[in-house]
């Protein structure tokens, strides 16, 4: 499980550093062409708004692999080790469930229903910016299902 959840978190820093690399780009762009060049490019404005949102969900569901997104850990702890293991595995389930409805499902209607629709200010297909969901559904989908087994292996162990 350590091999695949170690492949994950490449993919997902990988991704993280390009998109990041390309936005700083993208901003000292249109930095020059505002206040040197007195022109704006809107292309470079629109496209690190959209490429904003793919780090964001990248970086979620890479969050939610390492277990570090917001919870409330002071009623867990107040709970037996049993206990924890329950309901850490009842909050993966959740998440799981959510997930796969809300980001991979809905992320794929949206992608459907965005791909014949053309941005205003860029020659790219509403589809391709809404990739970011499934893509990221798929990535926190694999992150929470290695969660799943490391809590059931720990609990073995124990």
């Amino acid at each position: 499980m350590q091999t695949i959840r170690n492949n994950l978190n490449k993919v997902a820093i990988s991704l993280s550093i390009a998109v990041m690399g390309i936005m700083v780009l993208l901003v000292t762009w249109q930095v020059i062409t505002r206040y040197v060049f007195n022109n704006p490019s809107a292309v470079t404005e629109q496209l690190a708004r959209y490429m904003f949102v793919w780090l964001v969900v990248i970086n979620a569901a890479y969050i939610f692999g390492k277990r570090e997104h917001m919870n409330i850990g002071f009623i867990l702890g107040k709970c037996s080790p049993k206990m924890q293991m329950i309901l850490s595995m009842i909050s993966e389930i959740v998440i799981l469930v959510f997930v796969l409805a809300v980001l991979v499902g809905g992320g794929l209607q949206a992608v459907k229903l965005g791909m014949p629709q053309m941005d205003s200010a860029l020659p790219v297909k509403m589809g391709i910016i809404y990739l970011a969901l499934p893509i990221s559904g798929v990535l926190t989908t694999a992150y929470t299902i290695c969660n799943m087994i490391d809590l059931i292996r720990k609990t073995e162990k124990a």
